[in-house]
């Protein structure tokens, strides 16, 4: 990062901040995806009032979490697609910005549900602002760091801290699990579930307090002063130029998350 190859130069403090802000996101989104295979087994058995144990309660968990699973994931992909959109509407920092506000706050909600109803539109919510933050992230750090090399460094370095996050809510559970006994009930009980819900309203702390000091993309602030802010039709991806790259890179990070994340969360059900 601190390359004194050609075109390359030190960053600012402002820049760090934004690298720190970048960081946050990606680590939190990978948290906040992978909060629902440790707490829906617990969270839907107390919700649904249901015995685990028994196969007609078991039964009940297994298809809410498959709503879960399908409709966040769902909802998730159809905003995660206007991602772009959105941050040309709006600017690129605002609506990162206000996405991990809004999955930072939606877990805190659902930590105080008292229905699977209420518990799936949060989840919905959460996943909608994972996947539009990742979208107005790349592009505010690739606007930011015009610099092709620099770009590509910046982008692979913030990204890498997303394995992070199922670390770091393997963390927070094991916490709620040994320790919340000892913390104030929510509910008249101590639920850990409830708690490693909660934690997940730590991004939005530190933002809260650098928002000020975050800047605008440069490029996307000149492109709308100019009237030239105008997004290419999704139609020129598939131009007889395009067409097999598209398709061909469409199926494999398809695949790609699809393994990854599916894999991932059905983890404990495949694994008892």
């Amino acid at each position: 990062m601190n390359s004194s190859a050609p075109g390359h130069r030190q960053l600012s403090l402002t820049e760090w901040l934004i690298l720190f802000v970048a960081i946050l996101g990606f680590a939190f989104d990978t948290y906040e995806l992978l909060m629902l295979p440790l707490i829906a087994r617990p969270a839907l058995a107390e919700l649904l009032r249901v015995d685990p144990a028994t196969a007609s309660g078991n039964a009940a968990i297994l298809k809410w979490t498959g709503y879960m699973l399908w409709g966040s994931a769902v909802s998730g992909g159809v905003f995660g697609l206007i991602g772009g959109w959105l941050t040309d509407r709006f600017g690129r920092k605002r609506v990162l910005v206000w996405s991990i506000f809004l999955y930072a706050l939606s877990p805190l909600a659902a930590a105080f549900c008292q229905s699977a109803e209420a518990l799936l539109i949060l989840r919905c919510t959460t996943f909608i602002g994972v996947c539009v933050e990742f979208v107005a992230a790349v592009a505010w750090l690739a606007e930011l760091f015009p610099d092709p090399r620099q770009r590509e460094k910046v982008l692979g370095f913030t990204q890498a801290f997303s394995s992070f996050g199922g670390l770091m809510v393997a963390g927070a559970y094991y916490l709620a699990v040994t320790y919340g006994q000892h913390w104030p009930a929510i509910h008249s009980g101590h639920a850990p579930w409830r708690y490693t819900l909660i934690s997940g309203l730590v991004p939005a702390i530190p933002l809260m307090f650098l928002l000020p000091l975050l800047p605008e993309s440069p490029a996307w602030k000149e492109r709308r002063a100019a009237g030239t802010l105008k997004r290419p039709s999704i139609a020129q991806l598939f131009q007889p130029a395009f067409r097999r790259t598209t398709i061909a890179t469409a199926i494999l990070f398809a695949c790609a998350y699809g393994a990854a994340f599916g894999a991932i969360q059905m983890t404990p059900q495949i694994v008892p």
